[in-house]
């Protein structure tokens, strides 16, 4: 019992000797890794969207948070998530302007400025209507951001990442997508940016207004195939009228995703001083005759529009990206150009 008494007091000096080594060396070892950056943490934590901006790509995520507006009401998300996944071509064209980088979006779009050129290519999640949540899940985005095409798709979405129902409002769609580019502007540290490409939208439709007043009326029309449809105030391209003051041709137009079927001879009794033409089959890469040569007939012969030949055809952004900057700036452009040329009212005489 003694020779164990003994031992038993010379194993307790021994561990106690080894574990404070062990301690001491732990404590230092801690003290090594924290000294080896010398920002401290609530520097970092301070990073403001400001010094963000100045990152070419969204690597850099912040932990200050923006509140952004969607579908689904106020969403607040860190500043340049990333990776970042984008299904609608307005968000795309609208990020490409403002220099974002884009790490997942639709394969086989049919626009080709979808992407900042100082960005590298995103990789293929999917359709614009179809994602691949595999490859969602493999990447693990820290935000989705979506548009219409993609709405039945939130729930599964939301499943990967948080996901942002950026849609456009089409019966305001000129507060709506200023609103969007001002919230994208925020949410990627791009704020200056995103004011710098809304001056250029709100000075193109101020020119705008400026040479459309009295010059007649118009009527906006999709040709699809050999079928036409108009689209009234409410639409998408509703700005027409109640932004850049063309007065509607008929103010009886029932809206609907792909305008109000109607006829030629419809077109030839409304009797329009302007055509606002969007060429469907054209936008989508299909085959068959173009807009042009399906309205060149003798029913739309007549209209004061053609014989004026006051038929502006629309970019194919305004039917897949519409609202967004590239569409805004290329459609409004064309607008000031033809009634620049109309200097007097057209006689809009049946």
């Amino acid at each position: 019992m003694l020779m164990s008494s003994s031992l038993s007091s010379i194993k307790r000096p021994m561990l106690a000797v080894v574990f404070g080594a062990l301690l001491s060396a732990g404590v230092t070892g801690c003290s090594s890794n924290e000294s080896s950056d010398p920002t401290p943490d609530t520097e970092k934590e301070n990073k403001s969207a400001d010094s963000a901006s100045n990152v070419a790509n969204n690597d850099a995520v912040s932990v200050e948070q923006v509140s952004v507006d969607t579908v689904k009401g106020k969403v607040d998300m860190p500043i340049n998530p990333s990776p970042l996944v984008v299904y609608d071509m307005t968000l795309l064209q609208d990020l490409a302007a403002l220099d974002v980088a884009v790490d997942g979006a639709p394969d086989k779009l049919l626009l080709d400025n979808l992407h900042a050129k100082t960005q590298p290519e995103p990789k293929a999640m999917g359709t614009i209507f179809e994602p691949d949540l595999e490859a969602l899940n493999a990447m693990q985005p820290q935000a989705i951001l979506i548009g219409s095409r993609m709405q039945e798709k939130y729930d599964a979405l939301s499943s990967v990442a948080p996901t942002l129902d950026m849609t456009i409002d089409t019966a305001n769609i000129y507060e709506s997508s200023k609103q969007r580019l001002a919230d994208l502007g925020a949410l990627f540290g791009k704020s200056d940016k995103a004011a710098e490409l809304q001056s250029d939208i709100d000075q193109a439709i101020k020119d705008t207004q400026a040479v459309t007043k009295d010059k007649g009326t118009g009527l906006v029309v999709l040709v699809n195939g050999n079928k036409t449809s108009v689209y009234g105030s409410e639409s998408r391209f509703g700005f027409i009228h109640t932004l850049l003051g063309v007065p509607m041709a008929d103010d009886s137009i029932k809206e609907g995703s792909h305008g109000q079927p109607v006829s030629f001879e419809y077109i030839n009794k409304v009797n329009p001083d302007w055509l606002f033409v969007l060429d469907r089959g054209a936008a989508i890469g299909e085959e068959g005759k173009g807009a042009e040569a399906v309205l060149n007939n003798p029913l739309v012969a007549e209209t004061n529009a053609w014989k004026n030949k006051q038929v502006i055809y629309l970019s194919p952004d305004s039917y897949l990206a519409f609202g967004g900057y590239n569409q805004w700036m290329t459609d409004l452009n064309k607008f000031k150009a033809a009634f620049s040329k109309a200097s007097t009212k057209t006689d809009t005489a049946s």
